[in-house]
């Protein structure tokens, strides 16, 4: 056996040997003589290596030349565009491709892009040759060589519509049916170049799971145009990763269209009784209580907001905080509400509490029996959080108004904590829950009717909730005990 042989048969690679043995050939010639065949064997044994990838997520930005086995997911449309100083327009195709270990976007250029249009379809294999780079929806590999390989085998199904279960980190030109669970305001944002960007977000489900969707720039104010219960379909969306949590993105490429179509969410919530302290969960019930929103002062000038709400199911009942702009949603006594990815946390007299910031969702839902928050608001709003919480598909209406012996029962069985004051019996103790709208000195709460200024030594933060016990003295609580 021939030196070329033996470091063939050493580097296992998934080459012929004629191919082999031409590129060596062709490198001895190339280096005119300075290697012999055995050196310019090693030479293109150690190019090949560096090409070889055993899977998709074995490629990493930085790397040369790569080769890989895929299959092919979803196909794109081919884009159009002009070069600089050339006459011909350029094409562009995004083919997502897959194998066991991951997603990846392979991009196709001019005639090449234009004939896998026509020839290419979700199932195919193919061995893939290029060179990985940063692209708009994040790494993808730019092709120098493609050709189907119908005998090979990659055990991965092909997906043409998503479900929320099938998004995995790095899928492009993704297409998601599902009915909108929440939505949130625009916000604006100043970008490095000094030009204003824009971003919403809103989370849809359907019947495998639920996805925060991110809405970028000019597809931003799609979300002014949307509300909770509508299905839709997020077109050429693209998924990344937050916080541990997988996000589907959409730009100006993309789209979110209303569709005509049933799709069933199905929430899987966590009964209040089973609640421990940091869980982050989903939770449900019939909401027996409703404060008014408080505004407060950040550290950094800004203006935020809370409100809280009192839901009950089965098991029972817990006080969740609506933060920012879900301070806002419309809820009233009776209604149903799904609460999703809130915190639980210590709350007022060592109660635990819900904190739904902006990883939450919050769905009002329309009565199981078919009927209206409205409906409900008669009974009492304790037994409104019973049964009834097994899907939904759109939004109730809300309640408009309570009966007044609801909301005594309420504040019966709850005692003062809708008020926050609680005089003991000596006449001079007080205990006083607020939030901290000023942390200096004196200390500042306000419960949304009225404030209250503290002398305390606790470090407190702005927008902190707290329970603060002592004796008040010319409308100042000097704090004993602060919770």
């Amino acid at each position: 056996m021939g030196a070329i042989e033996d470091v063939y048969d050493d580097l296992d690679a998934d080459v012929p040997f004629e191919e082999f043995e031409a590129a060596v050939e062709q490198k001895v010639e190339d280096m005119g003589g300075l290697a012999d065949e055995e050196t310019a064997a090693m030479l293109i044994a150690h190019e090949l290596r560096d090409e070889e990838v055993n899977s998709v997520a074995d490629i990493e930005p930085g790397m040369d030349d790569v080769k890989f086995l895929a299959k092919v997911m979803t196909v794109g449309e081919v884009r159009t565009f002009e070069r600089d100083g050339e006459d011909e327009d350029g094409h562009v195709l995004n083919v997502e491709v897959a194998d066991e270990s991951g997603r990846i976007t392979i991009s196709l250029w001019d005639q090449v892009a234009v004939d896998a249009k026509e020839n290419l379809q979700a199932g195919d294999v193919l061995r893939i040759m290029g060179r990985p780079k940063e692209g708009y929806s994040g790494l993808e590999v730019a092709v120098d060589k493609v050709e189907p390989d119908p005998d090979a085998e990659v055990d991965v199904e092909a997906v043409e519509q998503y479900r929320v279960e099938d998004l995995t980190m790095g899928a492009s030109d993704v297409d998601l049916l599902g009915v909108i669970l929440d939505t949130d305001t625009v916000r604006t944002f100043d970008r490095d170049d000094g030009t204003e960007g824009k971003v919403s977000n809103m989370t849809v489900g359907d019947e495998t799971g639920r996805v925060r969707v991110t809405m970028w720039d000019e597809m931003a104010d799609r979300v002014e145009e949307l509300a909770a219960g509508t299905t839709v379909e997020v077109v050429d969306g693209y998924v990344r990763e937050r916080d541990g949590d997988l996000e589907l993105h959409v730009g100006s490429r993309g789209a979110i269209e209303e569709v005509d179509e049933d799709v069933e969410y199905v929430p899987e919530t966590t009964d209040i009784d089973d609640l421990e302290l940091e869980d982050v969960v989903d939770i449900a019930g019939g909401v027996i209580e409703t404060s008014e929103k408080r505004t407060f002062d950040r550290d950094d000038g800004s203006q935020g907001q809370v409100r809280n709400v009192r839901i009950k199911d089965d098991t029972g009942e817990i006080r969740v905080a609506l933060w920012g702009d879900k301070a806002d949603r419309d809820i009233d006594l009776a209604d149903r509400v799904v609460f999703t990815d809130v915190e639980v946390q210590d709350g007022w007299q060592d109660d635990l509490e819900a904190s739904a910031g902006w990883r939450s969702s919050v769905t009002v839902l329309e009565d199981a029996a078919g009927g209206t928050a409205d409906d409900a608001a008669g009974a009492s709003g304790r037994d409104a959080g019973q049964g009834g919480l097994d899907s939904f598909e759109s939004t109730g209406s809300s309640a408009d108004s309570s009966s007044e012996s609801t909301a005594a029962a309420t504040a019966e069985a709850d005692g003062d904590e809708a008020t926050g004051a609680d005089a003991s019996d000596d006449g001079g103790v007080v205990e006083f829950t607020g939030t901290v709208v000023q942390a200096g000195d004196p200390v500042v709460l306000d419960d949304g009717t009225e404030t209250r200024s503290v002398e305390t030594s606790a470090n407190l933060r702005l927008g902190e909730e707290v329970t603060v016990r002592g004796v008040e003295r010319d409308g100042t609580i000097d704090a004993d005990d602060v919770f």
